[in-house]
Protein backbone atom coordinates (compact mmCIF):
# COMPACT_ATOMS: atom_id res chain seq x y z
CA UNK A 1 0.00 0.00 0.00
CA UNK A 2 1.40 3.41 -1.02
CA UNK A 3 1.81 5.98 1.13
CA UNK A 4 -0.31 8.34 -0.09
CA UNK A 5 -3.26 6.06 0.52
CA UNK A 6 -2.86 5.31 3.82
CA UNK A 7 -2.77 8.87 4.31
CA UNK A 8 -6.32 8.72 2.70
CA UNK A 9 -7.65 5.81 5.11
CA UNK A 10 -6.18 7.21 8.35
CA UNK A 11 -7.15 10.85 6.97
CA UNK A 12 -4.16 12.51 7.71
CA UNK A 13 -1.64 14.74 5.65
CA UNK A 14 1.88 13.55 4.11
CA UNK A 15 3.59 15.74 7.02
CA UNK A 16 1.45 14.63 9.39
CA UNK A 17 1.68 10.69 8.58
CA UNK A 18 5.70 11.17 8.75
CA UNK A 19 5.70 13.03 12.16
CA UNK A 20 3.62 9.96 13.42
CA UNK A 21 5.73 7.41 11.71
CA UNK A 22 6.25 4.35 13.95
CA UNK A 23 9.89 4.43 14.92
CA UNK A 24 10.77 7.45 14.21
CA UNK A 25 11.70 9.83 17.23
CA UNK A 26 8.91 12.36 18.46
CA UNK A 27 10.50 15.89 19.07
CA UNK A 28 8.70 18.66 20.26
CA UNK A 29 10.34 22.04 19.58
CA UNK A 30 8.66 23.53 22.15
CA UNK A 31 9.64 21.12 25.28
CA UNK A 32 12.27 23.52 27.02
CA UNK A 33 9.87 26.85 26.29
CA UNK A 34 7.23 24.31 28.17
CA UNK A 35 8.81 23.35 30.81
CA UNK A 36 10.06 27.23 31.33
CA UNK A 37 6.65 28.28 30.93
CA UNK A 38 5.13 25.56 33.23
CA UNK A 39 7.58 26.67 36.17
CA UNK A 40 6.53 30.32 35.42
CA UNK A 41 2.93 29.22 36.20
CA UNK A 42 3.37 27.54 39.23
CA UNK A 43 5.41 30.23 40.45
CA UNK A 44 2.58 32.45 39.44
CA UNK A 45 -0.63 30.81 39.49
CA UNK A 46 -2.22 33.67 38.78
CA UNK A 47 -0.26 35.07 35.45
CA UNK A 48 -1.98 34.93 32.09
CA UNK A 49 0.02 35.63 29.42
CA UNK A 50 0.16 39.21 28.90
CA UNK A 51 2.42 38.68 32.00
CA UNK A 52 4.06 35.11 31.32
CA UNK A 53 5.39 36.70 27.77
CA UNK A 54 7.53 39.24 29.43
CA UNK A 55 8.66 36.85 32.08
CA UNK A 56 10.05 34.74 29.63
CA UNK A 57 11.71 37.71 28.05
CA UNK A 58 13.46 38.58 31.35
CA UNK A 59 14.64 34.87 31.45
CA UNK A 60 16.35 35.47 28.02
CA UNK A 61 13.39 33.63 25.66
CA UNK A 62 12.64 35.54 22.51
CA UNK A 63 9.05 34.44 22.44
CA UNK A 64 5.64 36.10 21.37
CA UNK A 65 2.66 36.03 22.82
CA UNK A 66 0.65 34.16 20.40
CA UNK A 67 3.17 30.95 20.57
CA UNK A 68 2.49 31.76 24.33
CA UNK A 69 -0.90 31.59 24.78
CA UNK A 70 -1.12 28.37 22.32
CA UNK A 71 1.03 26.31 24.86
CA UNK A 72 -0.95 27.64 28.27
CA UNK A 73 -4.52 26.43 26.31
CA UNK A 74 -2.93 22.80 25.47
CA UNK A 75 -1.01 22.52 28.62
CA UNK A 76 -4.22 23.80 30.36
CA UNK A 77 -1.80 26.16 32.23
CA UNK A 78 -4.39 29.43 31.70
CA UNK A 79 -4.93 31.13 35.06
CA UNK A 80 -6.84 31.11 38.04
CA UNK A 81 -10.42 32.35 37.39
CA UNK A 82 -11.51 35.61 39.67
CA UNK A 83 -13.21 36.27 41.98
CA UNK A 84 -16.11 38.91 42.77
CA UNK A 85 -14.29 41.38 44.94
CA UNK A 86 -16.50 43.46 47.76
CA UNK A 87 -14.52 46.06 50.21
CA UNK A 88 -16.72 46.20 53.26
CA UNK A 89 -13.99 47.64 56.16
CA UNK A 90 -14.93 50.96 55.63
CA UNK A 91 -16.83 53.27 58.17
CA UNK A 92 -17.18 57.24 57.31
CA UNK A 93 -19.76 57.88 59.49
CA UNK A 94 -18.48 59.80 62.21
CA UNK A 95 -17.50 63.76 63.16
CA UNK A 96 -13.97 63.54 62.55
CA UNK A 97 -12.50 65.77 60.21
CA UNK A 98 -12.33 64.63 56.39
CA UNK A 99 -9.34 66.20 54.76
CA UNK A 100 -9.56 67.35 50.62
CA UNK A 101 -8.90 65.21 48.42
CA UNK A 102 -5.44 66.53 46.89
CA UNK A 103 -4.03 63.07 45.16
CA UNK A 104 -6.13 63.52 42.32
CA UNK A 105 -4.59 66.25 40.43
CA UNK A 106 -1.27 65.52 41.41
CA UNK A 107 1.68 64.44 38.94
CA UNK A 108 3.68 61.71 40.25
CA UNK A 109 8.03 61.84 39.31
CA UNK A 110 9.30 59.55 41.77
CA UNK A 111 8.94 57.49 44.96
CA UNK A 112 7.85 59.31 48.44
CA UNK A 113 5.57 61.88 46.88
CA UNK A 114 2.08 59.55 47.47
CA UNK A 115 1.07 57.31 49.57
CA UNK A 116 -2.03 55.59 49.52
CA UNK A 117 -3.65 53.81 52.37
CA UNK A 118 -6.47 51.24 52.46
CA UNK A 119 -8.04 48.20 54.31
CA UNK A 120 -8.93 44.69 53.56
CA UNK A 121 -10.49 41.93 55.31
CA UNK A 122 -9.11 38.03 55.10
CA UNK A 123 -11.10 34.99 56.03
CA UNK A 124 -9.83 32.68 58.54
CA UNK A 125 -11.40 29.27 59.01
CA UNK A 126 -13.34 30.41 62.01
CA UNK A 127 -13.12 34.36 61.91
CA UNK A 128 -12.14 37.30 59.86
CA UNK A 129 -9.08 39.26 60.28
CA UNK A 130 -8.37 42.18 58.53
CA UNK A 131 -5.09 43.91 57.02
CA UNK A 132 -3.93 47.33 56.51
CA UNK A 133 -1.48 48.33 53.53
CA UNK A 134 0.37 51.78 52.59
CA UNK A 135 1.93 51.75 49.22
CA UNK A 136 4.14 54.33 47.09
CA UNK A 137 1.58 55.20 44.67
CA UNK A 138 4.48 56.31 41.99
CA UNK A 139 6.02 52.11 42.67
CA UNK A 140 3.12 50.75 43.63
CA UNK A 141 5.63 49.29 46.40
CA UNK A 142 4.12 47.75 49.52
CA UNK A 143 6.11 50.04 52.23
CA UNK A 144 3.86 49.41 55.41
CA UNK A 145 1.65 46.91 56.70
CA UNK A 146 -0.03 45.31 59.55
CA UNK A 147 -2.40 42.11 60.21
CA UNK A 148 -4.78 41.81 63.11
CA UNK A 149 -8.55 40.77 64.35
CA UNK A 150 -9.46 44.75 64.55
CA UNK A 151 -10.66 47.50 62.92
CA UNK A 152 -9.26 50.15 65.39
CA UNK A 153 -6.76 52.74 64.29
CA UNK A 154 -4.07 49.95 66.47
CA UNK A 155 -4.44 48.51 63.03
CA UNK A 156 -3.62 51.53 60.53
CA UNK A 157 -1.26 52.90 62.99
CA UNK A 158 1.69 50.16 62.80
CA UNK A 159 0.98 49.93 59.12
CA UNK A 160 1.68 53.69 58.95
CA UNK A 161 4.90 53.54 61.36
CA UNK A 162 6.28 50.82 59.19
CA UNK A 163 6.26 52.98 56.22
CA UNK A 164 7.56 55.75 58.07
CA UNK A 165 10.18 53.70 59.20
CA UNK A 166 11.28 52.45 56.25
CA UNK A 167 11.25 55.31 54.21
CA UNK A 168 11.98 57.98 56.22
CA UNK A 169 10.42 60.62 53.45
CA UNK A 170 10.89 63.93 53.40
CA UNK A 171 8.00 66.46 54.44
CA UNK A 172 5.53 67.46 51.79
CA UNK A 173 4.90 64.02 51.60
CA UNK A 174 0.91 62.98 50.58
CA UNK A 175 -0.83 60.62 52.07
CA UNK A 176 -4.16 59.73 50.67
CA UNK A 177 -6.91 57.40 52.16
CA UNK A 178 -10.44 56.76 52.06
CA UNK A 179 -12.54 58.53 54.92
CA UNK A 180 -12.79 55.69 57.00
CA UNK A 181 -12.59 56.19 61.03
CA UNK A 182 -9.36 54.30 61.22
CA UNK A 183 -7.80 56.83 59.23
CA UNK A 184 -9.61 60.08 60.23
CA UNK A 185 -8.59 59.26 63.82
CA UNK A 186 -6.54 61.78 65.59
CA UNK A 187 -3.94 59.48 66.51
CA UNK A 188 -3.23 58.67 63.38
CA UNK A 189 -3.67 62.36 61.32
CA UNK A 190 -1.90 63.27 64.23
CA UNK A 191 1.38 60.98 63.49
CA UNK A 192 0.82 62.24 59.54
CA UNK A 193 1.32 66.21 60.87
CA UNK A 194 3.95 64.91 62.86
CA UNK A 195 6.05 63.67 60.11
CA UNK A 196 5.64 66.75 57.34
CA UNK A 197 2.49 64.76 55.75
CA UNK A 198 -0.28 66.51 53.74
CA UNK A 199 -3.37 64.34 53.92
CA UNK A 200 -5.88 63.46 51.52
CA UNK A 201 -9.39 61.75 51.62
CA UNK A 202 -11.25 60.24 48.70
CA UNK A 203 -14.34 62.04 47.79
CA UNK A 204 -17.54 60.42 49.29
CA UNK A 205 -18.88 57.69 46.79
CA UNK A 206 -15.78 57.95 44.06
CA UNK A 207 -13.97 54.59 44.70
CA UNK A 208 -11.60 56.04 41.66
CA UNK A 209 -9.25 58.19 43.75
CA UNK A 210 -7.51 55.17 45.90
CA UNK A 211 -7.62 52.95 42.25
CA UNK A 212 -4.28 51.58 42.67
CA UNK A 213 -5.12 50.41 46.26
CA UNK A 214 -8.07 48.50 45.31
CA UNK A 215 -5.77 46.75 42.52
CA UNK A 216 -3.65 45.71 44.87
CA UNK A 217 -6.14 44.15 47.15
CA UNK A 218 -7.72 42.50 44.09
CA UNK A 219 -4.37 41.31 43.64
CA UNK A 220 -3.72 39.91 47.15
CA UNK A 221 -6.94 38.36 47.01
CA UNK A 222 -6.75 36.76 43.63
CA UNK A 223 -3.11 35.65 43.92
CA UNK A 224 -2.61 34.71 47.75
CA UNK A 225 -5.72 34.70 49.59
CA UNK A 226 -8.11 33.04 47.86
CA UNK A 227 -5.75 30.25 47.26
CA UNK A 228 -4.84 29.64 50.74
CA UNK A 229 -6.97 28.35 53.71
CA UNK A 230 -5.39 29.59 56.79
CA UNK A 231 -5.61 28.22 60.40
CA UNK A 232 -4.80 31.01 62.44
CA UNK A 233 -3.87 34.46 62.56
CA UNK A 234 -0.06 33.86 62.83
CA UNK A 235 -0.36 30.97 59.70
CA UNK A 236 -1.71 34.02 57.95
CA UNK A 237 0.56 36.72 58.95
CA UNK A 238 3.61 34.08 57.97
CA UNK A 239 2.02 33.87 54.48
CA UNK A 240 0.94 37.07 53.91
CA UNK A 241 4.10 38.76 54.53
CA UNK A 242 6.01 36.39 52.41
CA UNK A 243 3.68 37.37 49.54
CA UNK A 244 4.61 41.19 50.24
CA UNK A 245 7.70 40.84 50.42
CA UNK A 246 9.35 37.60 48.78
CA UNK A 247 6.69 37.65 45.41
CA UNK A 248 4.96 41.30 45.29
CA UNK A 249 7.49 43.56 45.82
CA UNK A 250 10.16 41.36 44.54
CA UNK A 251 8.99 39.35 41.82
CA UNK A 252 5.84 40.17 40.55
CA UNK A 253 5.81 41.99 37.23
CA UNK A 254 3.76 45.10 36.96
CA UNK A 255 1.93 46.37 34.13
CA UNK A 256 2.28 49.81 35.29
CA UNK A 257 5.68 49.88 35.62
CA UNK A 258 6.73 48.36 32.36
CA UNK A 259 6.43 44.55 33.51
CA UNK A 260 8.97 44.59 36.23
CA UNK A 261 8.31 44.32 40.00
CA UNK A 262 8.39 47.74 42.17
CA UNK A 263 12.05 46.65 43.63
CA UNK A 264 13.20 46.69 40.57
CA UNK A 265 11.24 49.73 39.43
CA UNK A 266 12.11 51.66 41.98
CA UNK A 267 15.85 50.83 41.62
CA UNK A 268 16.11 51.75 38.25
CA UNK A 269 14.73 55.28 38.83
CA UNK A 270 17.42 55.59 41.17
CA UNK A 271 20.02 54.44 38.97
CA UNK A 272 18.55 56.77 36.29
CA UNK A 273 18.56 60.20 38.49
CA UNK A 274 22.40 59.75 39.67
CA UNK A 275 24.39 62.32 38.45
CA UNK A 276 27.22 61.51 35.63
CA UNK A 277 30.45 60.45 36.59
CA UNK A 278 31.73 62.12 33.20
CA UNK A 279 34.10 65.54 34.74
CA UNK A 280 32.28 68.42 33.53
CA UNK A 281 33.98 71.35 31.50
CA UNK A 282 33.55 74.96 33.59
CA UNK A 283 34.65 78.56 32.82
Amino acid sequence: MTVQRMCELGKVSRAGFYRLEPGREQVDEDLDLRDEIQRIALEFPAYGRPRITPELKRRGWEVGHRRVGRILREDNLLCLRRRKFRVTTTDSHHNLRVYPNLAGSMKLTGIDQLWIADITYIRLEREFIYLAVVLDAFSRRVIGWALDRHLEDDLTIPALEMALRRRKPPAGLTHHSNRGVQYASHDYTGLLKEHGARISMSRKGNPYDNAPCESFMKTLKYEQVYRQEYRDLVEARVCIERFLEKIYNSKRLHSALDYRPPVEFERSQSTASLPSTGQSATA
